[in-house]
């Protein structure tokens, strides 16, 4: 459980660089906010990743290991 809370923080810092670096248009078209020719930066979809990822790292740290 720690490692994919981890693995999911690391993701979402990558999608909030990917959408504080580039604009609407040049999103992938998979990603929410993609808009063809657009020139806006999302900055609260990458806050809101951002917020994502440090809550995946939260409970990532807050995992215990349990003794067998």
């Amino acid at each position: 459980m720690r490692k994919l809370a981890y693995l999911l923080a690391f993701a979402c810092v990558v999608v909030a660089v990917v959408y504080f670096v580039l604009p609407g248009g040049d999103l992938p078209s998979f990603m929410p906010g993609y808009v063809p020719g657009a020139t806006r930066i999302h900055k609260m979809r990458g806050f809101a990743a951002i917020v994502a990822a440090i809550v995946f790292l939260l409970i990532g740290l807050s995992e215990r290991r349990r003794s067998v």
